[in-house]
């Protein structure tokens, strides 16, 4: 009767070992094939890739966007080495603004020289009907400008800095009207399908939306780059005159991309070069080279080619994906060739065919049961709601299955070609790290067992110290031209990252206004010049909304906003009252005035001072913050819980009329959502660990030792974290999952090869012995390939990527100590394979 693991044996042995060469020629024209569809390969880095797709806050923040005109644009921090008021710096102003302007999709551009100047000289209140002056106007006295500019509620801190050394150039986009189209459509199916289904029709046109919004994006954030490498050529012209610097949102999103891209292209090939040399050191002969660095290779390649045949994006988060998939099958390949060497060193009469088909069956088991446990642990991520994150889990397991294949493959295949050698040199066991953890295990056994369980002790406190953050600038390196752009407008220019608080006023009449201003004799008199205007029927309701006990609360909102010390510029409505107030003589404007003073500006400056702050059809009124993220004190979500609950607590309005939404709020959410995700995986990945381990090994004992070291290399690389500072942010927190999945492969290698070996003599310590040098060779190897090939990644000017290789590695030496000492001590102590003997 055949069992299983004769049916795989003959497999083998009757196809792949047997017909080798046609087996490779099968698998290079598939591999071929997927590699013809990497040319689809696409990184995406945009905001929208970082959402939760079915958050509540990212429809409110696209309502809201339109609702007030928000545009996409780009900031220039550009610091003349002139005086910035005077003739060449104003100059050179000009000419980049309308070179810019010339772009076919940029809609507008705004400097100093085209902001309205009311303090220069000051204009009374009736004047601002009227054309009013601007830095570009002839005869405009520019001192009393400087002079405006530098204490201007409105352009200090956003226009001009504090010092008048650098000023901002803002750079807007026109309106892409086709995605938000798209966008519309796409959610209204949605919301659909959530609440009645779609019909066969419906599931088809939202298809087809979902896939012409796919090609829409891919064409934006192309056009988007293309647009942002022209305006930086332009920049380049004016480099000897200034410093400029480029900063905004679609900016980020962009350098996050070339940065990715680059580390891919760059680190690539290191990692690939450091992992050829470390192979080499360690089996010196060629086809202990070749052989790994072909199973990589072709793995690489055709995981690549179905991320582009099924349309798969890497994200951010995704981006080190291929690095983990090279790590994961290298680990399968020197497996397999530490076991060759070792029946070869055993059984050196055997032929190659025999050695080969041994070596496969024996590894078979234990490494298709380390790849299904590390599917396992990268599977906790598919239950998050943030897509990438979801897709990143996908693309690991789906990575797994084609390096198992692949490897299982393509390496008995090409070994079997090669000519059977001499057996392999025997290693000095005294001066080799394996036995030495062995003798050390052997007689300090309980105490390895108190230091690892004080290492997870200060691991969970280190735990306890973590902070969810996602500090942008913080991912580059501070000799980067991006970190220094982003520090100035950060620091010079009012912040980086927007949020929008909304105060809603309710339905109908505000409470402690009157319907109407009372109109005084003095005050009509004075202002009886402007009756010859008539207003349209629109402007006429729209200006009563503007009352003085409305204002009194945006002012009370604003100024309690702009006190806190995390945010830099805050404007709103209560920006302009603070102007009004100024050009009347210090004295605030009463309910007619401020009607006068809305109906009376000019449209084009009534863009700029109150539309964007004011929505009279919502009766509510918007605060534009920018938060100072090179704060290092910073912590968002602790700074929107505040701003929350004094807005509600203290200020008095209804919980359901206060509304936080804006960039920062939506990567809040998304960290929040993704940490939350993690921790409550986390438990159920455990069980499912030990679940499998029972499988596999058919003992509680067993699987309850087997998760320990699982533990302890998830405990120590997120309680470093916390002890060193890192903060869990979209890069880092999936770390969790990348240490099961590292620490597993150890312990399943380990414990399978402890089982054979206890049943030559029953003698638990002459069985970690033999363990540690055979097996623990194999681990050793692994590790240090590993380890060596990420430290090239602490070269890189992206921080997450130097990050992920430090981790990794750290994960992998843990991991790799843990299953030669914890593991093998717990083993002894509880002796699970019954009594000596």
């Amino acid at each position: 009767m055949l069992t299983p693991d004769s049916v795989v044996a003959r497999f083998f042995d009757k196809i792949i070992i047997r017909h080798p060469l046609q087996v490779i020629a099968c698998l290079l024209c598939v591999v071929a094939a997927l590699g013809y569809f990497t040319k689809d390969f696409k990184i995406d880095a945009s905001a929208e890739t970082l959402m939760q797709e079915n958050d509540e806050s990212l429809r409110y923040a696209r309502e809201i966007y339109s609702r007030y005109g928000i545009e996409d644009f780009l900031i220039i921090a550009y610091s003349p080495k002139a005086d910035l008021l005077s003739d060449q710096a104003l100059g050179h102003i000009a000419r980049l603004r309308d070179e810019i302007k010339a772009m076919e999709r940029v809609e507008s551009v705004i400097t100093v020289l085209d902001v309205p100047l009311m303090e220069s000289p000051p204009l009374p209140i009736k004047e601002l009907a009227g054309e009013l002056r601007t830095l570009s106007s002839p005869g405009v006295d520019r001192e009393l400008a400087r002079i405006e500019l530098k204490n201007s509620p409105l352009y200090r801190n956003l226009l001009v800095s504090p010092d008048l050394r650098t000023t901002a150039i803002q750079i807007n986009f026109k309106i892409d009207n086709l995605f938000q189209d798209m966008v519309r459509r796409r959610d209204r199916f949605r919301d659909k399908a959530a609440t009645d289904g779609l019909t066969e029709q419906e599931s088809a046109a939202y298809d087809q939306i979902v896939r012409d919004l796919d090609t829409h994006s891919d064409s934006w954030n192309q056009t988007r780059h293309e647009d942002i490498a022209h305006i930086r050529a332009i920049m380049d012209k004016y480099r000897g005159d200034a410093g400029l610097f480029l900063g905004g949102i679609s900016m980020i999103a962009d350098d996050l991309i070339s940065f990715v891209k680059n580390d891919l292209k760059v680190f690539g090939v290191g990692i690939f070069v450091f992992l050829i040399l470390t192979m080499g050191i360690i089996f010196r002969k060629p086809r202990w080279v070749v052989l790994p660095m072909i199973c990589c290779s072709v793995s690489a390649i055709a995981m690549i080619g179905l991320l582009g045949l099924f349309g798969w994006k890497v994200t951010v988060i995704s981006s080190n994906f291929i690095s983990l998939q090279l790590i994961i099958t290298m680990s399968y390949t020197i497996h397999l060739v530490v076991r060759y060497r070792e029946l070869l060193t055993q059984n050196p009469e055997n032929d190659q065919r025999d050695l080969v088909g041994e070596t496969v069956r024996l590894m078979l088991v234990p490494i298709v049961y380390s790849g299904i446990t590390t599917i396992v642990g990268f599977g906790s991520l598919v239950s998050c709601d943030i897509v990438p994150v979801v897709n990143f889990g996908l693309m690991m397991m789906a990575g797994i299955a084609v390096s198992l294949i692949l490897t299982f493959l393509f390496f008995p295949a090409g070994l079997a070609l090669y000519k059977k050698t001499a057996p392999p040199s025997s290693v000095n066991p005294r001066h080799s790290l394996t036995p030495f953890l062995a003798r050390l295990t052997e007689s300090h056994g309980k105490s390895i067992l108190v230091m690892c369980a004080a290492a997870f002790f200060f691991s969970v406190i280190g735990i306890s110290r973590l902070v969810v953050e996602n500090s942008f600038i913080n991912y580059f390196k501070k000799s980067t031209e991006i970190y220094q752009g982003m520090t100035v407008i950060d620091q010079q220019l009012g912040g980086t990252t927007p949020l929008d608080v909304i105060i809603d006023f309710g339905d109908g009449q505000t409470p402690g206004e009157t319907t109407a201003p009372k109109i005084t004799t003095a005050v009509s008199n004075e202002f009886d010049e402007f009756d010859e205007f008539e207003e349209p029927e629109e402007a006429g309701a729209n200006k009563y909304w503007f009352t003085s006990y409305k204002m009194n609360k945006v002012l009370e909102v604003h100024d309690y906003l702009d006190r806190l010390p995390e945010t830099g510029k805050v404007l709103s409505l209560g920006t302009m009252m603070k102007i009004a107030t100024k050009l009347n003589d210090g004295k605030p404007l009463d309910s007619f005035e401020l009607s006068l003073v809305y109906n009376e500006i000019p449209d084009r400056y009534k863009e700029l001072l109150v539309k964007p702050y004011a929505s009279v059809e919502n009766n509510e009124v918007r605060f534009s913050l920018r938060v100072r993220d090179s704060d290092e004190t910073l912590r968002r979500n602790e700074l929107l819980n505040r701003i929350r609950h004094d807005l509600i607590k203290n200020l008095g309005y209804p919980e359901k009329n206060v509304h936080l939404t804006g960039m920062m709020v939506l990567y809040n959410n998304m960290l929040q959502s993704l940490f939350k995700s993690q921790i409550e995986t986390l438990g159920i990945v455990i069980l499912a660990l030990l679940i499998m381990f029972f499988i596999l090994f058919r003992s509680y004992y067993l699987a309850i030792i087997a998760i320990f070291p699982n533990l302890l290399s998830i405990g120590v690389v997120l309680g470093a974290m916390g002890w060193l500072n890192l903060p869990l942010d979209m890069m880092t927190i999936t770390i969790a999952s990348i240490s099961v999945g590292i620490a597993v492969d150890d312990t399943i290698h380990y414990i399978h090869r402890f089982k054979d070996e206890i049943k030559i003599d029953g003698n638990y310590i002459q069985a970690m012995h033999r363990c540690h040098a055979s097996i623990g060779y194999a681990m050793f190897y692994t590790s240090v390939t590993v380890i060596v090939g990420f430290s090239i990644l602490v070269l890189s000017n992206f921080i997450p990527s130097m990050l992920f290789g430090l981790l990794t590695g750290l994960a992998m030496l843990i991991a790799l100590i843990s299953a030669l000492t914890l593991l093998p001590a717990l083993i002894i102590l509880i002796k699970p394979f019954g009594p000596e003997g």
